[in-house]
This record gives structure tokens, C-alpha cells and sequence, in this order.
């Protein structure tokens, strides 16, 4: 065996244990460490037949087992568990090694941190990784931020554990300098909360509305996993739809409460888009719809409130309204979708990345949790024009929601009618209505601050920003 590693993972809880095995298993001699020593000798007993492990006992030994430059991959919890490793870790490094951030860190933190150690000659790359620990073990999709020079080192291993597209090619990509990485992947987690509450509002007007059982809805969730909405959430849906629960012979989806919980991902992507000004309402909802049915006092306040009275649907009429809401959610996933990839501009060009928008579709195809036929045709529209605004714009997409927009609008006028809850639906509509507007009722809103804060404003006939004298005689005065 070999008596230096080509890389190291401390931290080995699952998903840091996963990771080592992915490496090994790809013919890496992998270094292995964790806080709690009984960890480590459980990883070799359990899996130690897997590749080639070097386990370690203290951070000493874990860095001298490594081969230079050092290649640390640590796996804790984001935030100050992150900070405490890499103070113990640092001082044991040496010029041009990498510490690379395995976490759902933030991005600033990322930032943060990768200035303070750039200063001290080491490397630090934050990597988002996705896949959860399935994808941590056969290949996940892997977003790695940092230096141009530290994914020269690293980049050839990342490449190899990764998972691989239908055509070869490895989910991952060096994005793009420091925070990139794990910016990138917070906006991924903000799709995938978008991506899931539209899936789960599909569910609900099939249910509530079309009058199909659990099982009836996996059937339809596989017809549609079969075509354009070919997804990994897609088929995890159908799968959970079929279970039936062993204890209760219950659809298992009806004896989950109905309380969606978050680790923060979602809202850090909201937080963040309100910060660059930039509209994110498909994944603004989805947050604040999962934050919405955790409150069970306030839900059970309002469960006598009084709704609408709609007809049951005909069964006769049920399929054609299922084909509508497979519309509805084709389209609203198209905006979800686009909002997301126009948040990544905006990061790039506040902060300084360089980041190829195709190519984070290509790596998202394979690996990661929102992975799915639908995001080749995003590669394929920045493929086709690097600087497209907006994938609403582009020639596929801009046909297809013409074709889907008579059924999407009917689907959202169908719930509202049975009082079903559909914001995920609903946000998609009104953002493209918005986008295609002529004129928005915005110069109503600026008016008004004008009027009640001499706010200024502009005009549509001549340049220059103005303030008319409401409280005075009303004339308006030129201020730039």
C-alpha cells in the first residue's frame, strides 16, 4: 500500500464517508480523518476492501500522510465547524496546498474565507457538491469555486468521481473564481425548491381537483418522466407516490405530515436575490409556501375560513386536465428555471466571475438533485448565444411556452376556482406576463414616490430624472 495520499476527507459523516469511498474506489490513495477516531476505524472495517485508505488519527498525521501540493477535502457542518477546522488544519499546510470546502457554505463565507488563506500562500476551494450521499458515492455533480491554479491540481480528480452526462462528459467544471462554486450551488438548492413545489402542486390538482388516488398520479408523474419533464424529482415523486404505508395500508404520502421543513438553502438564495435586485418569485414562493405549512397554529386558526364551492370534476374530463397541468408545470418550470440562471448572471457580474452559464447546465445534467433531460436544452440555448438575457427569450423555450400559455392560464383559473393553492404556478405566470408587458404599472409606483417622498423619476419623451412640486403649484422640476 501507499504510504502518501493523493487526497484526504475529515469529516466522515456520511456524506464525508461516501466521498473518500468515491475516491478510492477511482483508484485514489485517500487519506481519511475525523474528530471522533471511532469513525475512521469504522470506515476501513466496514469498507477498507473498497481502494487504498490511509486512516489517521490526528490532524499531524493526516497532513503529513499527504502528498504535496496537499489536497484536504474537509466535510463538517457549514459555518463555525468549517471555521475550526481550517484553524486547525492550516498551520500544518505549506505554500500551494488546498483546502477544499465540501459544505453547503455560504458564498461569502467562501469569500471570506478563500482571501484569508490566499494571504497565507494556501488555496481554498468551495466546492458545492449535489447528489446527497447517493450521489456522494457513485458521482455527484461537483460545482468547485477557487483558483484557475488549484483546479489545475485538482480538477482531473474531481473529473473522475464525478458523475457523467448521457455523453461522457463529467458534471463538473472549474466555475469560477473564490465564492463562484458555492454560489452556484445555492442557486442549484433554490431551483430545486422551486422545481419541487411545482411538482407538488401538480400533485395537488390532480388530487384535489382531477379526483386521481396517489397511485394514479404515479402513473401519470411516470408519462410525464417519459417525455420533456424527464427528471431525477420527477421520478423520486412517482416512487413516493406508489408506497404504501406497511403499518396503515395507506398511500405513505397520507400519513406524512404535511410540514415541509428547510435547511436554509432556499432562503439564502431569496435573501440573496433581494440583494442584487434581482426577481426571483418562483423560488421566493416555494420557500415561503414550505415556511407556511410548518405554521400549525396559524393553518388551524384559518381551517374554518370559508372557500369556494366548485363542481367535481367530470372523470370523463380529468385526463384532459391532467395534459393541462403538465403544461402548466412544463411552462412554470421553464421561469423557475430561467429566474435562476439570471441570478447566476447577476452574481457574476457583482462579483467578478468569469462563469460559463452552458456549462452549468452540462454539469447539472448528471449527479445532482434537479438533474434532467430539459436542462441539455438550457446548455444547448447558451451554447447557442452565450449572452442570451433571459432562457424565457430563447427560440425553444419562447415556442413553447406559446404553446403551453391557453392551458397554464386555465390550470391557474382552475384552482382559483376550487381554492387549491397553486403559488408556484401562479408566481410563473404573472413574472412572464410581467416580462412581456409593454408597460407595467410601475409608473404609478414611482409616482406615488415622488409624491409622498420627492423620490424623483424619469420620463418616457425626454432624458433626465424630475420631481414635480405636489405639495406647491405642481410644476415639475429638471434635477439631472
Amino acid at each position: 500500500m501507499s504510504t502518501s495520499a493523493d487526497i484526504g476527507v475529515t469529516g466522515l459523516a456520511v456524506m464525508g464517508r461516501n466521498l473518500a469511498r468515491n475516491f478510492a474506489r477511482s483508484g485514489y490513495t485517500v487519506a481519511v480523518h475525523n474528530r471522533t477516531p471511532a469513525k475512521t476505524r469504522a470506515l476501513i472495517e466496514e469498507f477498507g476492501d473498497e481502494g487504498a485508505f490511509l486512516p489517521a488519527e490526528s490532524p499531524a498525521d493526516f497532513v503529513a500522510s499527504l502528498e504535496r501540493p496537499r489536497r484536504l477535502v474537509v466535510m463538517v457542518k457549514a459555518g463555525e465547524p468549517t471555521d475550526a477546522v481550517i484553524a486547525e488544519f492550516a498551520p500544518l499546510l505549506e505554500e500551494g496546498d488546498v483546502i477544499i470546502d465540501g459544505g453547503n457554505a455560504h458564498f461569502a463565507d467562501t469569500r471570506r474565507r478563500e482571501r484569508e488563506l490566499r494571504d497565507r500562500g494556501i488555496h481554498f476551494v468551495g466546492a458545492g457538491i449535489s447528489g446527497g450521499e447517493e450521489g456522494a458515492l457513485h458521482g455527484p455533480s461537483i460545482m468547485p469555486g477557487g483558483s484557475a491554479e488549484s483546479y489545475a491540481s485538482l480538477g482531473p480528480m474531481l473529473e473522475s468521481v464525478a458523475a457523467k452526462a448521457d455523453d461522457g462528459a463529467p458534471c463538473t467544471t472549474h466555475v469560477g473564481t473564490d465564492g463562484a462554486g458555492h454560489f452556484v450551488k445555492m442557486v442549484h438548492n433554490g431551483i430545486e425548491y422551486a422545481d419541487m413545489q411545482l411538482i407538488g402542486e401538480a400533485y395537488h390538482l390532480l388530487r384535489d381537483v382531477a379526483g386521481y388516488s396517489p397511485a394514479q398520479i404515479a402513473e401519470v408523474f411516470r408519462t410525464w418522466n417519459s417525455g420533456r419533464l424527464d427528471s431525477y424529482l420527477m421520478e423520486v415523486s412517482a416512487e413516493v407516490l406508489s408506497h404504501t404505508d406497511a403499518e396503515t395500508g395507506a398511500p405513505f404520502v397520507d400519513v406524512v405530515a404535511d410540514r415541509a421543513e428547510q435547511k436554509g438553502t432556499g432562503r439564502w438564495t431569496v435573501q440573496t436575490a433581494l440583494e442584487l435586485g434581482v426577481p426571483v418569485s418562483g423560488i421566493a414562493e416555494a420557500v415561503f409556501a414550505r415556511s407556511l405549512s410548518g405554521h400549525a397554529d396559524l393553518r388551524a386558526a384559518a381551517a374554518g375560513l370559508p372557500g369556494p364551492r366548485a363542481e367535481a370534476m367530470a372523470s370523463d374530463a380529468a385526463g384532459h386536465f391532467a395534459d393541462q397541468v403538465e403544461q402548466a408545470l412544463y411552462a412554470s418550470k421553464i421561469v423557475a428555471y430561467s429566474q435562476g440562471w439570471n441570478m447566476i448572471q447577476a452574481g457574476a457580474q457583482e462579483y467578478g466571475w468569469d462563469i460559463d452559464l452552458g456549462a452549468v447546465a452540462a454539469i447539472w445534467r448528471g449527479g445532482c438533485i434537479i438533474r434532467a433531460v430539459f436542462l441539455d436544452h438550457i446548455r444547448s440555448a447558451y451554447a447557442s448565444d452565450p449572452d442570451l438575457a433571459t432562457l424565457i427569450a430563447d427560440e425553444r423555450f419562447s415556442a413553447e411556452i406559446g404553446r403551453a400559455q391557453g392551458d397554464w392560464r386555465a390550470v391557474v383559473a382552475t384552482a382559483t376556482r376550487h381554492g387549491i393553492p397553486t403559488p408556484g404556478f401562479s408566481a410563473a405566470l404573472a413574472y412572464y406576463d410581467a416580462l412581456r408587458a409593454g408597460r407595467l404599472p410601475a409608473a404609478l409606483t414611482q409616482a406615488q414616490r415622488d409624491f409622498f417622498g420627492a423620490h424623483t423619476y424619469r420620463r418616457t419623451d425626454r432624458d433626465g430624472v424630475f420631481h414635480t412640486l405636489w405639495g406647491g403649484d405642481r410644476s415639475e422640476q429638471y434635477t439631472e
